[in-house]
């Protein structure tokens, strides 16, 4: 099998080619560094926004690996953002359809979800949260990777082009595990120290730290490259115990490894389906160790509904749909 892999230089695109070459694949990446060599691969300079020449780098090839984006809201102004994410994916699909490809997997994010970058604090409906779960969208990134997986769902009605959008949380090099290991565990002592706390104590601090983000989302901060060049300042309003509370709680204490994340893609690209859909990729248990019941306890007190018991420290993100349609399972985790 041949595979365009676009974005292929970046963190999940260098995971994604080096599976997929030591795989015995076929791999033609694209990307937009003038001249650069990809070791068991072919390498074009190509830009997704140049469709002509996407056109041309989709031929003979047989798959897509679609990586090519900006990955979060402070990597540009909002049009350029909406503008490269969804116009770049549509280019995408386009050239896959024209040259007879019929299997695109590509990258959305957990924050198609809408509950992390966007303006208004929003709270989830239940856990373990799902593909099932509406969207609320309030930032030009979030809204594109909604879109980029309406965008699938449209190649599927009109070109029976079958696809994955995975659903990537924050992408962790192999090398965490060895920094992780070294480290205390902050998280864990951060909990202890709030279960050791009188209730309205407990609350009092929470709620002050909530305050500070929910102006850091009113003043749209977080869509600003300079603040989170200052988000570790010592005179920063988010510490390292407001960031658990806040940065961390947003997007669920979910993490994947890049190996992992390579192998959902692989598992997307070789698994027997059709359709479009959207899949939660994670490991398998949340980034804290701590009990997730506890955790929703102190930081979600108000969602009670469940779909499901949560066991341990597993994910709050459900990875159940993930393993029935592609197979997979975190090898690579941080348990």
């Amino acid at each position: 099998m041949k595979v365009l892999v676009t974005g292929g230089l970046g963190t999940v695109g260098k995971a994604v080619v080096t599976r997929l070459v030591a795989g015995g694949y076929a791999v033609r990446v694209i990307d937009r560094l003038p001249q650069a060599s990809v070791e068991g691969a072919e390498y074009a300079c190509c830009d997704i926004e140049d469709y002509p020449a996407l056109r041309s780098q989709a031929r003979d090839c047989d798959a897509v690996i679609h990586l090519a984006a900006l990955p979060q809201p402070a990597m540009g102004r909002a049009d350029e953002i909406y503008r490269i994410n969804t116009a770049g994916t549509f280019n995408v699909f386009q050239a896959a359809a024209e040259q007879g490809i019929r299997r695109v997997v590509h990258a959305s994010s957990i924050n198609a979800l809408g509950l992390y970058w966007g303006v208004q604090e929003v709270q989830p409906r239940y856990f373990p949260l799902d593909e099932d779960h509406p969207s609320w969208t309030t930032d030009a990134y979030s809204f594109s990777k909604w879109i980029v997986e309406d965008i699938g769902r449209y190649f599927w009605r009109r070109e029976g082009i079958s696809s994955v959008a995975l659903r990537l949380p924050a992408v962790l090099p192999a090398q965490a595990h060895a920094h992780r290991a070294g480290q205390p565990n902050f998280a864990a002592q951060l909990i202890e120290h709030l279960l050791k706390m009188p209730d309205q104590e407990r609350m009092e601090w929470l709620e002050a730290r909530y305050r500070i983000f929910r102006e850091i989302r009113r003043k749209r901060q977080m869509e600003d490259a300079d603040f989170w060049s200052r988000v570790r300042d010592p005179d920063s309003p988010l510490d390292e115990a407001a960031r658990l509370a806040t940065v961390s709680k947003y997007n669920f204490w979910a993490v994947i490894d890049e190996r992992d994340a390579a192998q959902a893609f692989e598992k997307a690209l070789t698994a027997s389906y059709e359709g479009s859909y959207p899949l939660h990729v994670q490991d398998r248990v949340n980034w804290t160790g701590v009990e997730s019941e506890l955790l929703l306890k102190l930081f979600f007190p108000e969602v009670t509904a469940r779909k499901r018991p949560l066991v341990g420290a597993e994910s709050l993100v459900s990875l159940e749909q993930a393993r029935q349609l592609i197979g997979f399972e975190p090898e690579f985790s941080f348990a």
